[in-house]
């Protein structure tokens, strides 16, 4: 889980109780699972004894961190701000321990002390400190720059704020370490420098690699989108199928980083898993635990029960599944669709783009040929077959099944 380290660092955490943090920006109203490496570094911290910060930007926010971004972001209002901190405020709650009386972690937004810094007194603490050409040497300033991309005043202060932040951390809280994923090198390397030049002090970093798929693909992304941790955004047992669903070379790679289960508990899943990759061990035990971290137990037996109800046993027909079985299959997408059109007949190609299981009439015929359409686990094969209402379960329902995860239920009333 580390990228880069800073000399010093390893011996520091091996000296005494350190307190560290890592920011979150408030992009948006739920962190994603490409926050769940930093904040399971906040949790490994706290368990080895440390004192965990978490610190949500409410004001950087307001600027928008330029790390690993080709282009200007979209500056959003501070309203949009407020209420994203407010929510991602509220997540971090559920994964560290603020009532330790050993060591309870703490939670701060960088809000409550920019407001009250004018420009001069922030240009005087932090400005100076800093040259231009030691920022112009940061990676993703000099990328910008190179590419013939621009970057605005705005953006090239967002190191500066970084920097302030763990010096007004490192003052308040005699905080010395500074964490994140490897595209925050620069801007925690700033905070590091900033210490040392105003305070004389002796600040300490490392960084986490981004996480990649084996295949080259966007990890957390799926077809559709983001996965986040919220469950309203990413349902439970959505959250549990980007797991299961994952490689055995990512699952070998990811129930290191994402678990919290011993060395040896990992060993001897790898050699059940090798002994009969068909069975997915390694798979089921990732998804298993990362569910259950994020979601708790309830999330987690939500989410196998829709896994069951739609995986298991595939070949009993789909009239073998109750409307309790049926309705209550938490996280699938339930689309209302008007009974007349049903009644009058209506071809599936329609039926697919009308309640926008496809986008378009082209990529549901195109799916159809392929042998990529079930419905009711029937796999469809003809493009102008007409649905009736004859095939609805319970006089209800159609249970459509788009590739081999993705599935809706079509409620037609």
């Amino acid at each position: 889980m580390i990228q880069d380290i800073m000399p010093g660092t390893e011996e520091q955490l091996n000296k005494e109780m350190t307190t560290a943090y890592i920011g979150f920006d408030p992009t948006a109203d739920s962190l994603h699972i490409g926050s769940l490496v930093p904040i399971l570094l906040l949790v490994h911290l706290q368990k080895a004894g440390h004192k965990p910060i978490a610190l949500v930007g409410g004001a950087t926010g307001l600027i928008g961190d330029p790390s690993g971004k080709k282009e200007e972001r979209q500056l959003l209002t501070e309203e949009e701000v407020d209420r994203n901190v407010d929510c991602i405020r509220k997540q971090l709650s559920r994964f560290l321990d603020f009532n330790s009386e050993k060591n309870p972690a703490i939670l701060v937004n960088n809000a409550d002390w920019f407001k009250g810094i004018s420009t001069i007194a922030f240009l005087r603490d932090a400005g100076k400190y800093l040259t231009v050409s030691y920022l112009l040497s940061k990676g993703f300033i000099k990328d910008r720059m190179t590419d013939d991309q621009e970057i605005s005043f705005t953006e090239f202060n967002y190191i500066l704020m970084q920097a302030y932040d763990f010096m007004w951390l490192y003052q308040q809280y005699d905080c010395k370490l500074q964490m994140g994923g490897s595209d925050q090198w620069g801007n925690i390397t700033a905070g590091t420098e900033l210490i040392r030049k105003k305070l004389r002090g002796k600040g300490f970093a490392f960084t986490c690699p981004l996480i990649t798929k084996a295949d080259g693909g966007k990890f957390g992304k799926t077809e559709s989108g983001n996965v986040w941790l919220d469950p309203k955004r990413t349902s439970p047992y959505q959250f549990y199928q980007f797991w299961l669903n994952a490689s055995d070379e990512d699952a070998e790679k990811w129930i290191r980083i994402f678990t919290f289960l011993s060395k040896d508990a990992i060993q001897m899943l790898m050699h059940e898993h090798k002994m009969d990759a068909s069975a997915r061990v390694l798979q089921k035990t990732l998804a298993q635990e990362v569910t259950r971290f994020v979601h708790g137990e309830d999330g987690l037996s939500e989410a196998m029960t829709t896994t069951e109800k739609l995986f298991s046993n595939q070949n009993a027909p789909a009239e073998s599944l109750s409307v309790e079985d049926l309705e209550g299959m938490e996280g699938i997408m339930k689309v209302d669709f008007a009974k007349d059109k049903i009644t009058a007949g209506i071809e599936v190609v329609s039926l697919l783009t009308e309640t926008n299981i496809f986008p378009s009439k082209g990529e549901a015929r195109k799916m159809i040929q392929g042998g990529g359409v079930s419905i009711n686990r029937k796999k469809i094969d003809n493009v102008q077959m007409s649905i009736s209402h004859s095939m609805l379960l319970h006089n209800e329902y159609l249970l459509v099944q788009k590739g081999k995860k993705y599935f809706y239920l079509i409620r037609v009333s």
